[in-house]
């Protein structure tokens, strides 16, 4: 065994490849950089590049939304198929081949590399993905992914995407499969982060109150407020478990909730199925008379995704809600979506669905609902709402006046205590009294909806931008009116 030669100095040197090669620093460091970095690294020295091509845990998390060759160019049209800048685009090449070339090309790159099957979660937001792609990843042997992120994807055939994972979890599959276990794609995708480039000419600064740099600074502010309020509350900053309201810019279909019901279990998704009681047949009221023009309250649901994030509270009057809430560490892992951002260091469903609580304090309750449980039931701008036990509601959304009985204490001459009733009136339930508000509970109203002064009609103070406290946009515009036909 040779001997340790020192330095004159008797102090060790220590390089940037001995502290890569320790497979604990790797595994922390690779995920925080993007794979041109990783390449620029690996063309530094041999050493590296052996690091960076023999080690399984440089390429554990990858992230292909940044990569420039992963963009489908659309000019020239003259490249396709797995070698996409080499070959030709013949006749035979199909959509999906051609949308789905570029990332083709990058697979076949690091399945020769053997750095394909190290893969275990692969983030292709934002790119061009065809369903035939996402059956490839999902069902060879060649992928390894545990974690998929297909959030904002072009070229996706949603319905071909759904008979694809259809037919991964049937009753027949071979044991063992599938090995993916999560999918990330009913939720918008992660913000790149910011980078100055002052290389680049910014446009012109528009004019006006609104578009001024203090309006500006002041509505950031104003909205990192609101998020650090809602984070205190729910003991999180997850925005599953805030009142965050609406959690997807578009509903989902009831194709998508069936193919969520079939994955049960089996793989999971950044969304999860309503639990109200309205879905339960047990629970829910199935008509069998004559039918009427407006729906019953309580009448059964086919199944449907919660896209509404309620908050920690629960009901605003019984703070709770007739199904078991869900907190995690005791419920089923089912009843969790898969929370943004990605795990970084883990590809499990656990680590994707722990919410990140402050303080170390315990996750909060999971409050979500779709928005067909929550019709005249919940406010859009403040997100409180009442459960079926609490408030009924009705399909016309109307609020609701209900008498609450609050005692009093009374002393009387013998000095016995009595408690004196006294009636209070309380308003429940949501109304639309503006348009661009949504559905508003009667607290909302009283801070937002104003009755002019002139004219006696009802505005509101935010969303009418030339009215003021007093006047309506329309009394308080002091120039000549003309009325446009067109």
């Amino acid at each position: 065994m040779g001997a340790l030669i020192l330095p004159p100095d008797g102090s060790l040197t220590t390089t940037l490849a001995d502290l890569l090669s320790n497979s604990l620093v790797l595994r922390q460091t690779a995920p925080y950089l993007p794979v041109s970095a990783v390449y620029a690294l690996a063309a530094t020295s041999k050493a590296l590049w052996g690091i960076v091509h023999n080690s399984p845990e440089v390429f554990r998390y990858l992230d292909l939304s940044t990569v420039k060759s992963a963009v489908v160019p659309y000019e020239p049209l003259d490249s396709g198929g797995i070698s996409w800048r080499a070959e030709r685009m013949d006749e035979s090449l199909t959509e999906d081949e051609f949308y789905s070339g570029p990332l083709r090309g990058i697979f076949s790159k690091l399945e020769r590399r053997r750095l394909l099957q190290h893969v275990h979660t692969l983030v292709l937001d934002g790119l061009s993905v065809p369903a035939d792609l996402v059956r490839e990843i999902i069902s060879e042997d060649r992928f390894n992914v545990r974690i998929l992120s297909i959030r904002e994807v072009r070229n996706l055939n949603e319905r071909k995407l759904m008979q694809v994972l259809r037919y991964v979890v049937r009753p027949s599959r071979p044991a063992g499969t599938p090995r993916i276990k999560g999918i990330y794609f009913f939720g918008p995708r992660d913000p790149a982060p910011a980078q100055d480039e002052p290389s680049k000419k910014k446009p012109p600064p528009s004019r006006g109150i609104t578009s001024s740099q203090g309006a500006k600074i002041g509505a950031e502010w104003n909205q990192k407020s609101s998020n650090a309020l809602n984070a205190a509350l729910a003991r999180t900053d997850d925005k599953w478990y805030q009142g965050s309201g609406r959690m997807m810019a578009k509903r989902p279909s009831l194709e998508w909730a069936e193919t969520l019901k079939a994955c049960e279990g089996i793989i999971f998704f950044d969304a999860v199925l309503c639990r109200g009681p309205r879905h339960d047949p047990s629970k829910a009221y199935i008509s069998d008379g004559p039918s009427t023009s407006l729906p019953n309250p309580s009448s059964f649901l086919n199944p449907a995704i919660a896209s509404v994030a309620l908050g920690p509270s629960g009901c605003e009057t019984c703070h709770s809600c007739p199904e078991i809430p869900a907190i995690f560490g005791q419920s089923p892992a089912s009843q969790f979506p898969l929370l943004s951002p990605l795990p970084l260091h883990s590809s499990s469903v656990r680590a994707a669905q722990m919410p990140r609580t402050l303080k170390g304090s315990r996750p909060p309750p999971l409050f979500v609902r779709c928005e067909e449980c929550l019709k005249g039931r919940w406010c859009e701008r403040c997100h409180k709402w009442w459960d079926e036990n609490c408030y009924t509601g009705s399909a016309i959304a109307q609020r609701t006046e209900l008498q609450q009985t609050e005692f009093t204490e009374s002393i009387q001459t013998n000095g016995t205590t009595h408690l004196i009733p006294k009636q209070t009136i309380k308003i429940i339930g949501v109304r639309r009294d503006c348009f661009g508000c949504g559905h508003t509970c009667i607290s909302c109203k009283e801070l937002f909806i104003r009755r002019c002064r002139t004219c006696g009609n009802e505005y509101c103070i935010e969303d009418n931008d030339a009215s003021s406290d007093t006047r309506c946009d329309w009394c308080n515009y002091t120039s000549r009116r003309t009325v446009e036909m067109y």
